[in-house]
């Protein structure tokens, strides 16, 4: 279990010597993209050093602008940071994964990556259309290639030094234990929605055997209503430490062995979101015998995100 003595600061070594990653990150999900550079500013001045981005949210130039910014400054220096993208579904083809890392990199205006990652199992037909779909809606997806012809490629790029780690996104245990079996390059990061509505324990246990970082996005149930922010045990549990629901929340996540990810849209939360600090061993028995279970993002199942980001 990860130290608890402050969260704040707390990092998580990677595999192979590929660096630490911090326990908590700020996710970059957002669609405005006013709303992103503001955002990942806030996000900067709270605390937050690890910074999620993909392909997928096309947002990665402001968050690189705001980064950029934050860098000039010259309160923080770049190997102070961490910064995670990740390989949208149309450019699971071999030769299409290296000119898409470089693409990321462009638009963060960066020079390596800390971690990469396959955003899902699922490939999709190349091209520039990110939701290739056919005349009847359907998502056209490519049987020609495999995530492990995927992954092959993905490890080329730490052979090549631009990347420090790779890892795998919206996975499960059965799509996940063939990959690692096989690997030259282990994953070191899986990340995956986790909450106590959805702890993926057994996928955890794997991780830990495995020394492969669980990171947790959706750990305060991405804001959506009813959810665990409502449960009445969080509820109870953060009017008696003097802490908000959401605090409760992260603090059970970094406890029970994970990495996180908030999306905080104001100052304010990103304030919140990033003081935690480690709950009585009482509240966290409390909260792993919740017994609700809900998924709130069916990414898993096809590949395509089937929600609209809402909430903190």
């Amino acid at each position: 279990m990860i130290d608890s003595s402050d969260f704040r600061t707390k990092k998580i070594p990677l595999s192979h010597g590929a660096g630490h990653m911090p326990v908590l990150g700020f996710g970059t999900l957002i669609p405005d993209a006013a709303a992103t550079i503001s955002a990942t500013r806030d996000a900067l001045e709270a605390g937050f050093r690890h910074f999620d981005c993909a392909e997928r949210y096309r947002n990665e130039h402001e968050v690189g602008e705001a980064l950029q910014a934050g860098l000039a400054a010259g309160r923080i220096a770049r190997e102070d940071i961490f910064v995670t993208s990740k390989l949208w579904n149309t450019n699971h083809r071999p030769e299409r994964v290296e000119p898409a890392f470089e693409a990321s990199l462009g638009r963060l205006g960066i020079s390596y990556l800390d971690l990469y990652l396959s955003h899902t199992p699922f490939a999709f037909q190349p091209g520039d259309d990110q939701d290739p779909r056919d005349q009847n809606g359907n998502i056209l997806y490519d049987r020609g290639v495999t995530l492990l012809d995927t992954w092959r490629a993905m490890e080329s790029l730490v052979d090549h030094g631009k990347c420090r780690a790779i890892g795998l996104s919206d996975i499960s245990l059965s799509e996940l234990a063939p990959i690692y079996e096989s690997a030259r390059i282990k994953p070191a990061v899986v990340q995956v929605e986790a909450h106590p509505y959805l702890p993926e324990t057994e996928l955890l246990e794997f991780c830990k055997k495995n020394d492969i970082v669980f990171l947790a996005f959706a750990p305060l149930g991405h804001g959506i209503s009813p959810g665990p922010l409502e449960d009445p045990v969080i509820s109870a549990i953060a009017a008696r430490v003097g802490k908000t629901p959401a605090q409760v929340l992260l603090a059970w996540a970094v406890q029970r062995g994970t990495a996180l990810l908030t999306t905080p849209r104001t100052a304010a939360r990103a304030r919140e979101n990033f003081d935690i600090s480690a709950l009585p061993e009482d509240a966290v028995d409390e909260i792993n015998r919740i017994q609700t279970r809900q998924r709130f993002n069916e990414v898993v199942k096809t590949g395509s995100p089937g929600f609209i980001p809402q909430g903190r």
